[in-house]
C-alpha cells in the first residue's frame, strides 16, 4: 500500500504547471493511481477488520513523513 500511495503521490505532483489536453492525461493517471491505492486501503481494512479511516491515515503518514511532498520542489 505505501508503494501505491508513493506511486499516486508522484502522479498528483507531475499535475503542477500542466494546462489543457496533458493536465487532463497526468490527471487520469493521478487518478488510476489513486484509485488503486483506495481499493488496497479498502481490502486490507476488510480482510484485518481494522478501520479504513485508519489504515488511510497510517499509509499517508508513512509515505508522507518518509519523504518531502514531491508537491513541493
Amino acid at each position: 500500500m505505501i508503494k501505491l500511495e508513493r506511486s499516486a503521490e508522484e502522479e498528483r505532483a507531475r499535475l503542477a504547471g500542466l494546462t489543457g489536453d496533458e493536465y487532463d492525461e497526468q490527471w487520469r493517471r493521478w487518478r488510476t493511481a489513486s484509485e488503486a491505492v483506495q481499493a488496497a486501503i479498502t481490502a486490507h481494512a476488510e480482510a484485518t477488520e481494522a478501520s479504513r479511516y485508519e489504515v488511510e491515515q497510517a499509509v499517508k503518514c508513512a509515505v508522507r513523513h518518509a519523504q518531502e511532498d514531491p508537491a513541493v520542489e
